[in-house]
């Protein structure tokens, strides 16, 4: 996006809420670290160290796609989080980005290598609290979000994927307990919780991996040991874990899409871990 048609896209966002699209040039330009661009959008009136969360956009999505979403950026602006919204790689098509991580096909980018070096790069820049950052993702952004949370735990304080989970063959371990919550759609069919063939990969299945994250954690039981219900999300968690864990799983009622109130249901669980 250039010249005009990003100042005008800027304007748009300003227009519906009051988060303030920073960048790194006169019109909001994409902020650039070593192999790419992010975007980010700050509460009005921001001062730092502020908490925030980098949000990975869906297959054919970008960044500043995420930063239009104005009830989920609007919600996290409005409670002082910056969002920070990385571009994926732009698809061979040209059409939309994506994100380059499938298990045994080699990769033009270190993603997760890549994701760190914005959480770093925008927490120096925006005054960003790097150890209040919540890292979450929609599809195969969720995707993304669940490998880099098992390959490196630690690189975020908290992780919230949305639809998205492993790829077949799931992992075999993971380095490390987590903190994460898994929101996913009971009528999904895009992504559905069993997972499903596409373009020659396979999706994997959501309770699969539900079971590497309570092995990861050392839960003591399969079952979940606390349930509840929240108007339409029902809730699974799973509490006799390592200290400093945590692990939940919401189901709601819809189907392949970021839930309405997902942003005020992942601040309060990140809030209160």
């Amino acid at each position: 996006m250039r010249g005009w048609a990003r100042l005008l896209a800027a304007v748009a966002v300003l227009a519906w809420a009051g988060p303030v699209i920073a960048g790194c040039g006169p019109v909001a330009d994409p902020c650039e670290v070593e192999g790419g661009t992010y975007h980010v959008a700050l509460p009005p009136g921001a001062t730092g160290p502020l908490p925030a969360v980098m949000f990975l956009h869906g297959w054919g999505g970008t960044g500043m796609g995420t930063l239009s979403n104005a009830g989920m950026v609007g919600a996290f602006a409005a409670r002082g989080y910056a969002v920070i919204a990385p571009d994926g790689l732009m698809r061979a098509n040209g059409q939309g980005r994506s994100w380059d991580f499938l298990p045994g096909r080699a990769a033009k980018r270190d993603e997760m290598a890549f994701l760190r070096r914005v959480a770093d790069d925008a927490a120096e820049r925006f005054g960003i609290d790097r150890d209040r950052m919540l890292l979450g993702g929609f599809s195969i952004g969720g995707s993304m979000t669940s490998y880099l949370a098992c390959t490196d735990p630690t690189a975020f304080a908290a992780y919230a994927p949305v639809a998205g989970s492993f790829w077949r063959p799931h992992p075999t371990e993971c380095a490390g307990p987590v903190r994460l919550l898994h929101v996913h759609g009971w009528t999904d069919m895009t992504v559905p919780l069993e997972g499903r063939n596409v373009g020659g990969a396979t999706q994997g299945d959501v309770f699969a991996a539900m079971e590497i994250w309570r092995q990861t954690n050392g839960c003591t039981a399969l079952r979940a040991d606390t349930f509840g219900t929240e108007g339409n999300i029902m809730w699974r968690r799973w509490t006799e874990c390592r200290p400093g864990t945590a692990l939940e799983f919401a189901l709601h009622p819809g189907s392949h899409g970021v839930p309405p109130g997902w942003a005020k249901l992942a601040m309060d669980w990140f809030e209160a871990l």
